[in-house]
C-alpha cells in the first residue's frame, strides 16, 4: 500500500503570512496538523508515504522529517495537480494508493484501515470516503442511481436545490488503483472559474470510463472536516481536546 499525503497549501485564510507557516504546520493542541494525519497512517510504511509539498516547502521537510517521500508543487493549480506531481513516485507501481490530506487531523486510523478494506473487498478501481451529515458543510454531494451505485460527485455551488437535500459528502479522502488514477489525471482539465485541476473530478472520469467506483460512508460527522480557517482550526482542536490531544 501507498499513500499521498497533500501538503503543498499556504493557508491564506489562516493568515499564513503573519504567522510564517504552511498550513500544515499549523498547530492544534500543540502539534502541527500533518503530524496528527502522519501518526494515523502509520500503518503505511513512510518510504510508501509521499508527500507533497509546495509553500515553506523547506519547513515542511524538516518539521516531518523521516523517511518519507517528498515531491514539489511549486504552482498550486488545484488538488488534481498536487495528485499529478506524485506520478514519477506512482508510475513504475501497481496497486492500490490511498490519496489524503495533510490538514485533515481528525480523521481516525481505522477510517483509513476501513475505506482501505472495503476497496479491497469490492476490488474496486476507486473507493470514496463519504458521511451522512445532518448539516452538510460545503462539500460535494454524493449522487447514487437508484441501485445505490456512485454516479457523480456534485460540488455544492454547482448543486440544483434537489440536491443540496442530500446530506451525503464527499470527504475528499480516496483509495485508487495507481495506474488508472494516473490515465486519469491525464484527462483532467481546468475549465473552472478557479483555473484549476480538481482531484473531485477522478472519480468521475473513472465512473465514465466504466470502472468500478464504490463507497465507505461514516457517520461520524466529528472526523471529516478540514482547517481552512481559523474557525475550522479552532473547531478541530476542540474535538482533538475531547479526545485528550492524542
Amino acid at each position: 500500500m501507498k499513500a499521498v499525503v497533500l501538503a503543498a497549501g499556504k493557508g491564506k485564510r489562516l493568515q499564513s503570512e503573519k504567522f510564517s507557516l504552511p498550513k500544515v504546520l499549523r498547530n492544534a493542541c500543540g502539534k502541527a496538523l500533518i503530524s496528527y494525519v502522519l501518526e494515523n497512517i502509520k500503518f503505511i510504511r513512510q518510504e510508501d508515504t509521499c508527500i507533497v509539498v509546495g509553500y515553506k516547502k523547506e519547513m515542511v521537510r524538516e518539521a516531518v522529517g523521516g523517511e518519507y517521500v517528498y515531491v514539489n508543487q511549486d504552482e498550486q493549480l488545484g488538488t488534481g495537480h498536487a495528485v499529478m506531481m506524485a506520478e514519477p513516485y506512482l508510475k513504475d507501481y501497481d496497486g492500490d494508493v490511498l490519496v489524503l490530506y495533510g490538514d485533515m487531523p481528525l480523521i481516525r486510523e481505522e477510517t483509513y484501515k476501513k475505506i482501505i478494506e472495503v476497496h479491497a473487498k469490492e476490488n474496486a478501481d476507486c473507493t470514496i470516503l463519504t458521511a451522512v451529515v445532518e448539516n452538510p458543510p460545503d462539500y460535494g454531494r454524493i449522487i447514487r442511481d437508484s441501485d445505490g451505485r456512485v454516479i457523480s460527485i456534485v460540488e455544492k455551488k454547482d448543486c440544483t436545490p434537489e440536491q443540496l437535500k442530500i446530506n451525503e459528502v464527499n470527504v475528499g479522502i480516496y483509495v485508487f488503483k495507481s495506474k488508472l488514477l494516473l490515465e486519469s489525471l491525464k484527462k483532467l482539465d481546468n475549465n473552472n472559474n478557479q483555473k484549476e485541476y480538481y482531484l473531485t473530478d477522478v472519480p468521475v472520469i473513472l465512473i465514465k470510463d466504466g470502472k468500478k467506483v464504490t463507497s465507505y460512508t461514516i457517520d461520524a460527522s466529528d472526523e471529516i472536516y478540514g482547517v481552512n480557517t481559523i474557525e475550522d482550526l479552532e473547531f478541530c482542536e476542540n474535538i482533538l481536546k475531547k479526545r485528550n490531544c492524542q
